[in-house]
């Protein structure tokens, strides 16, 4: 059987965390968001992040927490900003301009927004009744490209927004990987005080599912219970959600299991950089881009799955792989033993 390194979801969630689902389940609960569990976990994210007044509100996926936030924060007539190879931009249907905003775009080769790339667009819109204002900035951490934001970076594009007007929102679906990356240099307290919103995902990061939504600036959401309901995206049973993240933060649990994806990365990075393989942007996360020739991606599709992510020339292609807080050390042992060969 062929070992996926398409995505850091393919299983189902760490036994920690089956456990404490198991063991809370014939105790009966309030619903929606009520039970003993969410508020448990949600001062655990609190005091974590060193926000004691940040609002925490539990979702089951990342595409809903990106139009839920954007949808509620945005006026009618707002947009938001992102990097072409943001999730919204690329991989959300159309989610965000569903809700009726529209995102407008910035090229990036390495994901990042800079305040530098976002002036422009900025420039661009003259602010007046022909166009949609742009309000939002949406970042992702790591990037789709697996990169990581350095607290330099991050504290620019802060200050960046704050002389704009503008809000900042970071998509945090891959938030474990950036904040365990050799590259990063923030704690989960920095992205709060340097973000208005963001959210912890879990889904990536050996939940069963789920994403929690914080919002340090108190300032930006009005009653987003209400949008959360009217969505559809409050669940009845909402101590499901409660309880993983209480597991994954009563301890460092979340830690530890991105830090687990890049150790087996790391492995993997290590034999290609020593067989001279390139990468398309240098790895700072659980996810690779390795660029190779045709003959070297055929044979590594007898034994795995993994996204070709774009051809580079004729004969060359980046491919994506992605470990997991699940990866087998045999799954990576059988991967460089085939790569030695190239």
């Amino acid at each position: 059987m062929k070992y996926s390194f398409k995505n850091d979801y393919s299983e189902g969630c760490h036994p920690e965390i089956l456990k404490a689902l198991a063991e809370s389940n014939l105790i009966q609960q309030g619903g929606y968001g009520q039970d003993a569990y969410s508020q448990k976990a949600s001062g655990l994210i609190r005091k974590r992040c060193d926000a004691p007044e940040a609002s925490v509100y539990f979702v089951s996926g990342g595409t809903q927490a990106n139009l839920l936030v954007v949808s509620a924060i945005l006026k009618s007539y707002e947009c938001v900003v992102s990097a072409s190879s943001g999730h919204i931009n690329t991989n959300e249907t159309g989610a965000i301009e569903y809700t009726g905003h529209k995102i407008l775009s910035v090229s990036s080769e390495d994901g990042k927004l800079t305040p530098d790339s976002i002036l422009p667009v900025l420039e661009a819109q003259h602010n007046f009744p022909h166009q949609v204002k742009p309000r939002m900035v949406y970042i992702s951490n790591s990037t789709e490209l697996g990169t990581v934001y350095t607290r330099a970076e991050l504290t620019a594009l802060h200050r960046f927004c704050r002389e704009k007007g503008l809000i900042l929102f970071m998509d945090g679906a891959r938030l474990g990987s950036a904040l365990t990356s050799p590259a990063n240099d923030m704690t989960l307290a920095d992205i709060a005080s340097l973000n208005d919103v963001f959210y912890i995902g879990g889904t990536k990061n050996g939940a069963l599912f789920g994403e929690a939504i914080v919002v340090p600036n108190k300032n930006i959401l009005q009653d987003f219970d209400f949008h959360i309901k009217q969505k559809g995206a409050m669940l009845a049973k909402g101590r499901a959600l409660g309880v993983q993240f209480m597991r994954l933060f009563d301890d460092n649990l979340y830690f530890e299991l991105a830090r687990h994806a890049h150790r087996k990365a790391s492995e993997m990075q290590v034999k290609m950089e020593d067989k001279g393989i390139p990468f398309l942007v240098a790895p700072s996360s659980n996810q690779l881009f390795p660029v190779l020739n045709m003959e070297q991606i055929a044979t590594l599709e007898n034994d795995f799955e993994f996204y070709i992510w774009k051809k580079t020339d004729d004969q060359h292609a980046a491919v994506r792989l992605i470990t997991s807080w699940a990866t087998p050390d045999d799954a990576v042992e059988r991967f460089c033993k085939i790569v030695e060969k190239f």
